[in-house]
């Protein structure tokens, strides 16, 4: 804002004005869409609404945007837990991870797919969870979360992966070792993997996105296919980790 930059708050691009509009009535010459990663990222596994089970998304928002750490002072209550499973291998995942460290749990895990080379957590993110005492269960893929009578969850069933060919990100596809499911008593999980914003509205503008609703952008420019706006980033077309 000292640069002289202006925010215009509670305004939704796509509805209470257009990418067209900011770009033909408004007088502006670029758009830049930084939507961010916002929604919550599920794997549609049995027992994802299980009782303790939650996104990143509502984890770290009870945590800290509504202060679940400070309860009963603060009014947001969070399921504090001896064993929490963390799924996923992003930036996401780490805060998730530390972050129940920092509520009490006794054991972390970390649950991603591929391999410690294949996870696209900043290096910066794994080594600090790592010196904080996070385990990293690598190659392990939940396929099941369980819970008792109650509702609540007390076990994530796993599968043993094995790495194949690259996909469409350029690591290496996880694939199942047959025979291999066992039962992870890793009890109150979060499920954390979070995606990007899908362009919703916005797609209305013109713009090519993927399958999951992101949108495209070229490599080495950031332009989408509308003249006169890019995304964060450089691409968005990225699978979920």
């Amino acid at each position: 804002m000292k640069l002289g930059a202006k925010l215009e708050c509670n305004a939704v691009i796509g509805k209470s004005i257009t990418i067209d509009e900011l770009l033909a009535e408004e007088g502006f010459d670029a758009v830049f869409i930084g939507t961010g990663a916002g929604l919550p990222y599920f794997m549609n596994i049995p027992g994802e609404n299980l009782i303790g089970v939650y996104s990143a998304n509502e984890y770290l928002t009870r945590a800290n945007l509504m202060k679940a750490y400070a309860f009963p002072e603060a009014d947001t209550p969070l399921t504090k837990s001896k064993h929490v499973a963390v799924v996923g291998g992003g930036n996401v995942a780490m805060d998730a991870a530390r972050t129940a460290m920092r509520m009490g749990a006794e054991k972390v895990y970390v649950v991603y797919r591929r391999s410690k080379k294949e996870m696209p957590a900043r290096i910066e993110e794994i080594h600090h969870a790592e010196e904080e005492g996070i385990e990293f269960h690598l190659l392990t893929n939940p396929v099941a979360f369980h819970g008792n009578d109650e509702a609540w969850v007390t076990e994530v069933e796993c599968l043993k992966m094995e790495l194949g060919e690259p996909d469409a990100s350029g690591r290496r596809r996880p694939v199942p070792v047959k025979g291999s499911s066992s039962g992870c008593r890793w009890t109150r999980s979060s499920c954390p993997s979070e995606r990007r914003q899908p362009a919703g509205p916005i797609h209305d503008a013109g713009l090519n996105t993927n399958k999951w609703g992101n949108i495209l952008a070229d490599q080495e420019t950031g332009k989408t296919s509308k003249k006169g706006s890019s995304p964060a980033g450089t691409s968005s077309s990225a699978p979920p980790p």
